[in-house]
């Protein structure tokens, strides 16, 4: 009997993998019949200490304290992070290749191994069953903007600009150093000196508390709304209402969530460099979607790169090629 998709959303539980793994699921189940797993797994020692191409058995690498991966299978396995990427290719073995073996970003595996890669231009990767995207895949859709704007008051006329400011955090190459926060900061602040500005600044988990105290220091007496990160996260919601988007240089996934409210997004350069993030940023900002952050606040537009429901309908075509019905279950 013909049952509604099911689709697993397979991460190690960062925010960033997980939301573009969720993002292409629930993209694919659209408003249909079918239901999103999401799956956290956690990989045990030693084998999170060595690459997964040295794994021998993927599935026995994962520890309890993560989300088992055991029949009954989905139809799709939508995996996202390097470390997820091999217990999906193991996920597929098992299951006789009936799952369709999708992975989002670079696998660091032989991408001809899944069924469909799904990777940003940014990553150079190319091949018959590689789906190049413009930027990062994601939550954010039009629905979700236009819900969170009605329950802001939509039909309020404005008549502060609202300015949304995505934080981020050192990474392995670029670093959000105390220095940088303090001149950005000044930056913000002078800026609602200037103007009427309705400012909201939300930390991610990569945010260091330094680093959040001297935005709370320099900001203070501008009105300026710093999310603490008690209750529920108002990201999408801030998205939503804003009428200019900054974001931070370390992150791809948020500048590219940025990119989909189709209003004006600055990037903040941080210290260091890396080449993949360096490229992407360059790219958009050659293309005219991103202008770095100089204190001014201009107006451009641009159509918001489309690249989850493309990605979904990549994985479509896929099933359509293997004469699969969207709506078969895996029990195996």
């Amino acid at each position: 009997m013909t049952q509604p998709l099911t689709v697993w959303a397979v991460t190690e539980g960062q925010i960033g993998t997980e939301n573009q793994a969720r993002g292409v699921a629930e993209a694919l189940i659209g408003g249909g019949p079918g239901s999103v797993v999401v799956k956290r797994i956690a990989v045990r020692a030693p084998w999170r200490w060595l690459p997964p191409a040295l794994w021998p058995a993927p599935l026995m690498a994962l520890g309890r304290d993560g989300d088992a991966l055991e029949p009954p299978w989905p139809d799709i396995l939508i995996s996202c992070g390097r470390r997820a990427a091999a217990p999906n290719l193991a996920v597929r073995k098992r299951s006789g290749g009936a799952i369709l073996s999708v992975h989002i970003q670079r696998p660091y595996l032989p991408s001809d191994r899944f069924d469909l890669v799904v990777a940003p231009q940014h990553d150079g990767l190319h091949g018959a069953n590689v789906h190049v995207t413009r930027a990062a895949v994601h939550r954010v859709t039009a629905e979700r903007l236009a819900a969170s704007r009605r329950k802001a008051g939509d039909g309020a006329e404005p008549v502060r600009h609202a300015v949304t400011v995505l934080i981020g955090g050192s990474n392995r190459r670029h670093r959000l150093t105390e220095a940088i926060a303090a001149r950005f900061a000044e930056r913000l602040a002078a800026l609602c000196r200037a103007r009427p500005v309705d400012l909201r600044l939300t930390p991610s988990r990569r945010t260091h508390p330094a680093i959040v105290r001297i935005f709370a220091e320099k900001l203070a007496g501008t009105g300026a709304e710093i999310w603490d990160g008690s209750g529920d996260n108002p990201y999408f919601d801030w998205l939503a209402v804003a009428d200019t988007i900054v974001v931070t240089w370390d992150s791809v996934s948020m500048t590219s969530e940025a990119l989909a409210t189709g209003k004006p997004v600055y990037v903040l350069p941080l210290e260091g460099a890396s080449r993949r993030i360096d490229r992407f940023h360059a790219g958009l900002q050659a293309d005219g979607y991103t202008r770095v952050f100089d204190g001014a606040l201009d107006r451009w537009d641009y159509a918001p790169p489309d690249d989850t429901a493309a990605a979904a309908a990549a994985i479509r075509a896929r099933l359509r090629a293997r004469g699969q019905p969207a709506g078969a279950m895996r029990s195996g």
